[in-house]
């Protein structure tokens, strides 16, 4: 499954970024090696990678407020690491869209299983993606008022508006548009959304809605006190 994946290893430890590179190379992944979040932001506009080995402790812009910058435009695998061994910071990196944390000191041998391990799970989501543009015409459109998304596109359009989404963006709008008026459960959502081997706070899935109602205002996702979400509609269709 090994496609030559582009690596991408952020910290201002040059020792981190030689060792984590050399074990890559290893499996034959290309690497690229940044010391700052500035430096990998100009990569990311400019030839972006395949995924992403972020520190958080660097100096400049965080690796929080990377993530949180990569995840509004694409969802492209992350692997943090750091050196504070915080439940809080673990959580915080979740629900900012990293898809695993690991603590320093970390073996190398474990940081590529788990960078295996998420390209895997990459691979299988575009493979989805290229199935569904199997997709008749008629099953690929979603209308519930004025929401409308394209499946095989992965397309979301807001009273006639186009507005740009990641995937994780478009796969919660999709299963809540399926089933309007249908509460969902949190834990429902992440594994629908992240997968049922997420192991992260289900918190997760505030902050996607939260990155949702930024982009759409008005769109009437309702919170279910102690439960989750649904997409609330009227008789008829539309969403109210």
């Amino acid at each position: 499954m090994n496609q030559n994946y582009l690596i991408a290893i952020v910290d201002d430890d040059e020792h981190i970024r030689n060792l984590v590179e050399a074990y890559l190379k290893k499996e034959n992944y290309r690497t690229i090696g940044l010391e700052t979040a500035e430096e990998a932001w100009t990569l990311w506009k400019n030839n972006p990678p395949d995924m992403w080995v972020l520190d958080i402790m660097l100096p400049g812009m965080d690796g929080y407020e990377f993530c949180r910058r990569i995840r509004n435009e694409a969802e492209v695998p992350i692997i943090m690491i750091s050196a504070r061994d915080n439940e809080v910071d673990k959580i915080l990196g979740l629900e900012l869209g990293s898809d695993d944390y690991l603590v320093k000191p970390f073996s190398p041998r474990e940081l590529v299983a788990r960078i295996k391990r998420q390209l895997h799970k990459w691979y299988r989501f575009n493979q989805a993606d290229e199935m569904s543009a199997l997709q008749s015409e008629s099953v690929s459109k979603l209308e519930v008022g004025p929401l409308h998304l394209i499946r095989e596109e992965r397309r979301v359009f807001w009273a006639g508006e186009e507005v740009e989404v990641t995937n994780k963006e478009f796969l919660l709008l999709k299963v809540l548009a399926e089933h309007p008026n249908r509460a969902f459960a949190r834990d429902e959502l992440l594994t629908y959304v992240w997968g049922d081997d997420y192991f992260g706070s289900d918190r997760a899935v505030d902050h996607l809605i939260k990155r949702i109602r930024k982009k759409m205002d008005e769109l009437p996702v309702e919170a279910v006190w102690g439960h989750g979400y649904r997409l609330r509609v009227e008789e008829g269709g539309q969403a109210v």
